[in-house]
């Protein structure tokens, strides 16, 4: 705010200054204002080893669910949409691991990024998977992982930390996540 007020208190204090002039000084000023956004969100989002961001999303059963309320979990996280191609492929080979490791204190949480819950809801009749299903209808969520493609999943440790952020999907990625997450049911 004090770089606004300092920019305001400059242009009272220019009076001669040429219409080309104070275009040319707004347009930097506003330059540098974007780009200090710019870097604070690029601080924001979060990398292996920190602490993943909470949140509390509706559940397709009605609840909400917390992701610090799976603290002592391995937790994967991921983000897919029912227009992507890829998180089709990618959900079944997540219920088979959720079938073989939920009983070992893994969590898997399919973070639905649908502007509209049904669009998911009439995927999943056709695709059956029996761990939670969170609907982020508003994009907050994705945004605060910073997702930029579908899909994208997280992996976080039993005490929260992010361990892994893998973008996208391809047959046989599931094989590296059963890794990651074998390695960290050892820890």
């Amino acid at each position: 705010m004090t770089d606004i007020n300092t920019t305001l208190a400059t242009i009272k204090s220019v009076k001669n200054i040429s219409a080309v002039g104070l275009r040319q000084y707004l347009v930097t000023s506003v330059a540098a204002i974007a780009l200090s956004f710019a870097s604070v969100a690029a601080i924001a989002k979060p990398t292996s080893g920190e602490k993943s961001p909470d949140f509390t999303l509706k559940s397709r059963d009605g609840g909400n669910i917390k992701l610090s309320e799976q603290r002592g979990n391995i937790v994967l996280v991921n983000f897919w949409a029912s227009w992507c191609g890829p998180c089709r492929e990618e959900l079944p080979a997540f219920e088979e691991l959720y079938q073989e490791y939920q009983d070992m204190g893994v969590e898997i949480l399919a973070v639905n990024v649908d502007d509209e819950a049904e669009k998911a809801n009439v995927l999943l009749q056709d695709i059956e998977v029996s761990f939670p299903v969170l609907f982020d209808t508003s994009g907050d969520v994705s945004q605060l992982y910073d997702v930029s493609a579908m899909p994208t999943t997280v992996l976080v440790d039993r005490d929260g930390n992010v361990r892994l952020i893998h973008p996208g999907y391809r047959s046989g990625d599931e094989k590296k996540y059963e890794k990651a997450i074998k390695m960290l049911m050892r820890e």
